[in-house]
């Protein structure tokens, strides 16, 4: 059972909306946190259907190279499915990143 950080992390990933991305840091700001931590939630993500962790980049639009649910492909596929575009391989452009 996920402690009451980690279920915090996923209540503000659940609210990211479809097509759109927010970073690590944007997501651990809300909460005073550490990024790592939210990287850390996210990993472990009970429910990866429904706490849509794709959805979390680093703050350059950058895609996890450790996506935990099938590496930055899947993580990548799992975006594009959503409308959200690239300015390279493994970059988000940055009109879908939520401040």
């Amino acid at each position: 059972m996920p402690g009451e950080t980690f279920i915090a992390i996923y209540e503000i990933v659940k609210r990211i909306p479809m097509g759109k991305v927010a970073s690590y840091g944007v997501v651990a700001k809300q909460l005073g946190i550490n990024p790592r931590v939210v990287g850390y939630a996210l990993h472990s993500n009970p429910e990866p259907g429904v706490i849509p962790c794709h959805r979390v980049v680093f703050k350059d639009g950058s895609l996890s190279k450790g996506f935990a649910f099938g590496g930055e492909d899947a993580q990548r596929e799992l975006l594009e499915k959503e409308g959200i575009r690239f300015v390279s391989q493994s970059k988000v452009k940055s009109e879908y990143i939520l401040n």
